[in-house]
């Protein structure tokens, strides 16, 4: 309750914080008139968008479990930055389009040296909030803040841009650079929208996240016990900060229920050790098969059949298979 609280604070934060700025880069532009600076205050609305969608999902998810939502309420996080990606992806598009009508009739700017300090401004304080959400985010493993953060961090690269850009423009007075930078910038701002729509609807369609997994087997790997003869039907499904764990245990065949859960709650409290309450663990366990012989580690087992072959590495590949290793994987 208090990792969500706290993403929460932050959330409503960013989205004061980004009206603030908003104000200031329209500010900026009735100064100048610049379409380039006009580029970077219509991101800024989709940044207050972002930040209102994103105290909602907060709210949303840290609801707890019911029995309508057996998982609890985190997938509302991957619409959430799906809506915010979207929003992102279409302000790029309208903005190339009005920076191309402008481009064929370029207008005259004003009083830019006010207008660069006014967004330079902007872009410092931009930085900052990004990277309090980013890392504020993968340390509460909350996606809404990740995402934001790292449009704030993205906005920051832009406006920096279009402030090289205006630099140049009133050092030149060539006003078709104006509309050049705005188009510019506003195809990168179209490209994070995308890889922001990518990613949450790859955590809507239970996509597999690799890095995660591979980190999940690599602590399997190095703290392994010899009971625990093989794994196998592993699956990771994320639910906003909740993570939800599947597989299948194979474990000597002798043991009795009692030494069974055992072993599931040693493996359990290994991988909580790491993620925490974040990690939900629902583990099924499997008698061993006398083709297990070939690949079991236990050196005190006194029911052995078959000689040792070789150590079973686990890996994405084998250990997401819904079926019993033996000496041929």
């Amino acid at each position: 309750m208090q990792t969500a609280a706290q993403n929460l604070s932050i959330q409503k934060k960013i989205a004061a914080l980004s009206i603030v700025l908003f104000i200031i880069k329209i500010a900026a532009y009735l100064l100048t008139h610049s379409v380039a600076i006009l580029t970077d205050a219509l991101e800024s609305i989709v940044n207050i968008v972002a930040g209102i969608l994103g105290i909602y999902s907060l709210i949303v998810s840290a609801r707890p479990k019911d029995t309508d939502h057996p998982y609890g309420h985190g997938k509302v996080e991957f619409i959430s930055a799906a809506v915010e990606g979207t929003l992102i992806f279409v302000a790029g598009i309208l903005i190339i389009y009005g920076a191309a009508k402008n481009l064929a009739n370029p207008k005259v700017v004003h009083k830019l040296d006010w207008g660069i300090a006014l967004i330079v401004i902007t872009a410092i304080v931009n930085y900052f909030a990004g990277y309090i959400c980013v890392k504020t985010g993968k340390k509460n493993k909350s996606l809404p803040l990740i995402a934001g953060g790292q449009h704030l961090i993205s906005d920051t690269y832009t406006t920096m841009g279009i402030i090289g850009g205006l630099i140049l423009l009133y050092f030149t007075n060539i006003y078709w650079i104006d509309s050049a930078v705005a188009i510019l910038f506003a195809c990168i701002i179209s490209y994070t929208g995308y890889k922001i729509i990518r990613s949450s609807v790859a955590g809507i369609m239970d996509e597999a996240d690799e890095k995660l997994l591979t980190e999940i087997i690599n602590t399997l790997n190095i703290n392994r016990n010899a009971n625990w003869i093989d794994l196998h039907n592993l699956r990771v499904i994320k639910y906003g900060a909740l993570l939800h764990l599947d597989a299948h245990l194979t474990v000597p065949w002798y043991f009795n229920v009692y030494e069974a859960h055992n072993e599931i709650d040693e493996l359990s409290a290994l991988l909580k050790n790491k993620y925490g309450n974040s990690l939900e663990i629902f583990v099924h366990t499997d008698a061993c098969m006398q083709f297990s012989c070939a690949i079991c580690i236990k050196s005190d087992c006194k029911v052995r059949n078959e000689s040792f072959t070789k150590k079973i590495n686990w890996c994405k590949e084998n250990i997401s298979a819904n079926k019993k290793h033996d000496a041929t994987f």
